[in-house]
């Protein structure tokens, strides 16, 4: 059975064509007539995809109509993604590794690497914690099968603890950062924008960081069905993303500011996040499947999934990037 819509979903955000997206180029296969317009469901999260699109003016001369559904994480995307609310959006390695694992028919079209420093656990300013080891006991705030999660559990057991070693909270990235800020935990696990908003406004610390530990991808996911039904409208659209990242890589300071306005953080967050992360989309080769294939077989060894799972048939490699 699909899972009920959390409540974030039914808050979702349109962004529908006519006066707010220019009709233009017809993609083949797909009529021109507004009255036949395909319309794309395309889930995100924290306005990342929409506000990058927007600001690289890449929403120009669409053949169909964009409905936007804005999330704060991964699981409720996912969620979305496996009820059909969405036909498509972005979401990490992990969490992708876990709805795969808990069923959902998705499968990955595109990859996107970045610098894993901002998937981080946090801690209070004044934290007398100073390591991935001095986690050993403590409360640890994050998103279940998130990428939060998953740096909390490879830095500790690079540290040399054990899953059982921290008490995980399972909360939404606004619980689990007040929750921090409060006292009621020791750490919050997240990533970005929500690491370099807790750092500018100087409510968090980076205790443990991904880099060195993750592979930095994730991804953009779309349903089976939305493949099947969809497919030069998803091409259009990952190849529209690929070339607004390229864009924003040559424009930081317009695309931050962009950025904040949209998603509603400050533009000193919005350009940090985004500096350091570095990202770019990547072609999906056997280096990415290798990767992912690694994340699922450690999510497996320590027990988040119930069963080994072989990821090379959760890629579709037919989508082209941008030349």
């Amino acid at each position: 059975m699909s899972p009920t819509l959390p409540p974030t979903a039914s808050r979702r955000r349109f962004l529908a064509g006519g006066s707010a997206i220019a009709a233009g180029l017809a993609l083949p296969g797909l009529g021109a007539r507004a009255e036949s317009r395909p319309v794309l469901k395309a889930g995100d999260q924290k306005g990342g995809l929409r506000a990058l699109l927007e600001a690289a003016g890449a929403l120009d001369g669409l053949g169909y109509d964009i409905q936007w559904a804005e999330f704060p994480a991964a699981a409720p995307l996912a969620e979305a993604l496996n009820a059909g609310a969405v036909d498509s959006g972005p979401i990490g390695n992990a969490p992708l590794i876990f709805a795969l694992a808990a069923g959902t028919r998705v499968k990955a079209i595109g990859a996107n690497r970045s610098d894993a420093y901002g998937t981080a656990v946090l801690v209070r300013p004044d934290s007398p914690l100073r390591s991935a080891a001095d986690l050993k006991g403590r409360s640890v705030a994050t998103n279940r099968g998130s990428i939060g999660h998953f740096v909390t559990l490879k830095a500790i057991t690079a540290a040399g603890l054990q899953p059982g070693d921290v008490n995980l909270r399972f909360l939404p990235p606004a619980d689990a950062k007040l929750a921090l800020t409060q006292g009621s935990v020791d750490a919050w696990a997240t990533w970005e924008p929500y690491t370099a908003m807790a750092e500018t406004a100087g409510h968090a610390r980076v205790l443990a960081s991904g880099r060195g530990l993750l592979p930095g991808l994730s991804y953009l996911a779309a349903t089976d069905a939305a493949i099947t039904a969809k497919r030069p409208v998803l091409q259009d659209f990952l190849q529209r993303v690929a070339r607004a990242q390229r864009w924003a890589n040559q424009n930081v300071a317009g695309y931050s500011a962009t950025l904040a306005r949209i998603i509603g953080i400050s533009p000193e967050a919005a350009r940090l996040q985004f500096e350091r992360r570095q990202q770019a989309w990547v072609p999906i080769d056997d280096r990415v499947v290798a990767d992912q294939q690694a994340t699922a077989d450690f999510y497996a060894k320590v027990g988040l999934i119930k069963a080994p799972l072989q990821v090379a048939g959760t890629f579709d490699r037919g989508f082209a990037l941008p030349g």
